[in-house]
């Protein structure tokens, strides 16, 4: 028997049932929305020459479309599909997204070789209010925490520190539940539906605001794992501070594809400031708890959940984060960003420009710079390359990005 997956049933019963409740007239019109974006990339061969100089090109489409359920529900509902192209053969490497999709709303084809396509559905929910409780149900987009260059609270799904596009944030398969409290404040709940039941994740959350202070709450499992998070974000002489913490019971330690430790904490310090000039500047600590003590480690840290889950994305322990911004003219801004891991004192650094070309539609020129000691090759007892650096063992890379929504 074919199995049926309970929020499948719910969301067909929800779908089912609040329309016949709504006079027609109180049904708004469709909201239409979406982007096009095109992600040409240039990479030189790595320090080892295990890879030769390349190209690949990654271009997205996407549709969005909301609707107004009367003066409490929405709906909403967004597909989107991805051409890609690399220049040599290659594995798809791209891991499914089996902790947070409980449905298989997604259709690839052209596997293993040089040119692959990928159409999903991305949203895919059904959300309003009920005496005083705002809920939500189906795939939607979720994020915690206040951090803006990589954030210990932002848990689920998130992006990785060296992102280059992140307008659109990962839809997850969640039923929401939350209320205001006071001026400012919030609590609520979230469960997450994995393809597995193992992988399911149930939260608790909250924010408030004291003396000028806001105090951010997170706990509960997270994919099997007890977590418990908290974070503040306030304002010193016109400078953001940001702090973050989040700790964890590991699960399957020490197993195949389990946490490095049976305890480990990520955390974070950021400071941002806008100068009279003009640009504005972000500093940030890390530290990265379930990360290696020594470059060596590197390859064993890549094969541990919080990597293969996307729960974090960096090898080491200890890193310095930046990013600084400037408007030079109304339709260009320039920047760069950066990240130093302070074990092994290797570094990335990307400058950026972005120019707006018409309305809605922008450019972005970069060029990653990746600078480290590069691996190792020992020979006994047969060749094996042992990195030495994170950023060392990777090549230089740069290209355009294109954007145009609509």
């Amino acid at each position: 028997m074919k199995r049926r997956h309970p929020l499948a049933i719910a969301l067909v019963l929800l779908f089912a049932l609040i329309p016949h409740k709504l006079p027609a007239t109180e049904i708004a019109s469709w909201e239409v929305g979406g982007h096009a974006k095109s992600l040409n990339l240039y990479r030189e061969g790595d320090p080892a020459g295990l890879t030769e100089n390349g190209f690949d090109s990654t271009n997205n489409l996407r549709l969005d479309l909301a609707r107004s359920l009367g003066k409490e529900g929405r709906f909403e509902f967004a597909v989107e599909g991805q051409a890609h192209y690399f220049d040599a053969d290659t594995l798809d490497m791209e891991p499914e997204d089996a902790g947070n999709r409980r449905l298989d709303l997604e259709k690839r084809g052209g596997e293993n070789r040089r040119f692959s396509q990928r159409r999903e559905i991305d949203r895919l929910n059904l959300s309003g209010s009920l005496q005083g409780f705002s809920w939500s149900i189906g795939r939607q987009a979720i994020g915690f925490g206040r951090i803006v260059l990589t954030s210990p609270l932002d848990i689920i799904a998130p992006f990785p520190p060296d992102a280059l596009d992140t307008d659109v944030r990962p839809g997850i398969d969640a039923l929401r539940l939350s209320r205001f409290i006071g001026r400012g404040g919030e609590i609520g709940a979230v469960a997450v539906f994995g393809r597995h039941k193992e992988s399911n994740s149930y939260l608790v959350h909250g924010e408030t605001n004291l003396a000028g202070v806001d105090l951010l709450f997170l706990g509960g499992l997270l994919r099997g794992r007890e977590m418990l998070g908290s974070g503040f974000a306030s304002q010193f002489l016109g400078m953001g501070i940001k702090g973050e913490l989040a700790t964890y019971h590991g699960k399957e330690v020490g197993e195949p594809g389990g946490d490095p430790r049976d305890d480990f904490v990520q955390a974070a310090l950021e400071f941002d400031y806008r100068f009279a000039a003009g640009p504005l500047c972000a500093l940030q600590y890390l530290h990265n708890g379930f990360g290696a003590k020594a470059p060596k480690d590197y390859p064993a840290i890549l094969l541990t959940a919080p990597i293969q889950e996307g729960l974090g994305y960096l090898l080491g322990r200890h890193y310095l984060l930046a990013s600084i911004s400037h408007e030079l003219h109304p339709l260009v801004t320039v920047g760069a960003f950066g990240i130093w891991n302070l074990l092994d004192n290797s570094f990335l650094l990307r400058p950026l420009a972005r120019i707006s070309l018409g309305d809605n539609l922008s450019l972005e020129a970069f060029w990653t710079i990746n600078q480290g000691p590069s691996p190792r090759e020992i020979s006994s007892p047969v060749p094996v390359l042992v990195p030495r650096s994170e950023f060392g063992s990777g090549g230089d890379s740069g290209g355009i990005l294109l954007k145009y929504f609509f």
